[in-house]
């Protein structure tokens, strides 16, 4: 069970009821497309299909799985998947999602901090997760021995994340409308937990009326790279992308698999990242 001082355990709270908030307005976004605009299998780069093991009849988990857009498509190739949200809304939205769709998924509503206990100490061949996960982890190596926990001996553990540069540069237009790449916040931790005005969720649709403060957490690639290190897990591969799967700056071209790059003349940045890490 997540142990945290009372402060960090209030953040933590109105994360939860944030998310609660933001899940009918992204149901019924453009953002996402889960009127079938957009597949599930989308919103993965091509290199993720190549890292992670064939799929059909594995053990998926999927931990912070939002509305389970990913998880989808971990069903739709033949595993076996299991979603994990701190939201209540989040995951009763992604069993009606994927009951419309015809897919066995189960979702489970925990912290992923107390993932193995609401899991009932179940492993997994595969945990996935990330886009927009880890700022959420106030502390990194109690989910990394989490995470660890949940996987089965030879499992691997795969994070695809924005890159913490990106979150500099700021995930989502600044308010001043400067579309440049200028930094903005940290890339590293050590800062403690950044207090953010979450009225209007990163997704197009109206204000919300509750839940109107989050909190993120800065970690850098190193600090995530040394916390799975450091709970067993042996790194087998780290990768940086340029790409996004929607566009940050007007100035983004579209790709031809959907996804979305800095046009040739601006600098060569990342902008996700990805960690590939099994355990012995």
């Amino acid at each position: 069970m997540s142990t945290f001082d009372a402060e960090t355990e209030a953040m933590i709270e109105a994360n939860r009821v944030n998310w609660d908030a933001r899940t009918p307005i992204h149901v019924v976004s453009s953002f996402y497309g889960l009127d079938g605009s957009r597949p599930a299998a989308g919103w993965f780069a091509d290199y993720e299909w190549v890292d992670l093991p064939e799929l059909a009849g594995v053990d998926v988990l999927h931990l912070q799985c939002h509305l389970g857009t990913e998880t989808l498509a971990f069903a739709e190739k033949g595993a076996r998947p299991v979603g994990l949200d701190i939201s209540g809304e989040s995951v009763r939205e992604a069993g009606r999602l994927a009951a419309e769709r015809g897919l066995d998924i189960s979702y489970v509503r925990a912290d992923v901090y107390d993932a193995a206990d609401a899991l009932g100490r179940r492993t997994f061949d595969v945990v996935y997760t990330g886009k927009g996960a880890v700022c959420y982890l106030p502390e990194l190596d109690p989910w990394a021995a989490v995470v660890a926990e949940l996987l089965r001996p030879g499992g691997c553990c795969y994070l695809v994340e924005f890159h913490p540069l990106l979150y500099s540069l700021g995930v989502v237009p600044p308010a001043d409308g400067d579309q440049g790449l200028t930094l903005r916040g940290d890339y590293l931790a050590g800062r403690g937990a950044d207090r953010r005005d979450a009225t209007f969720t990163y997704t197009d649709g109206p204000a919300l009326t509750e839940g109107t403060v989050a909190y993120e957490w800065r970690h850098g690639v190193g600090e995530v790279v040394t916390a799975l290190a450091g709970a067993g897990l042996r790194i087998e591969r780290v990768r940086e992308d340029p790409r996004l799967p929607w566009p940050r700056w007007p100035s983004m071209e579209r790709d031809p698999d959907g996804w979305w790059s800095l046009p040739a003349e601006a600098p060569r940045i990342p902008l996700l990242y990805a960690v590939l890490a099994r355990k012995p």
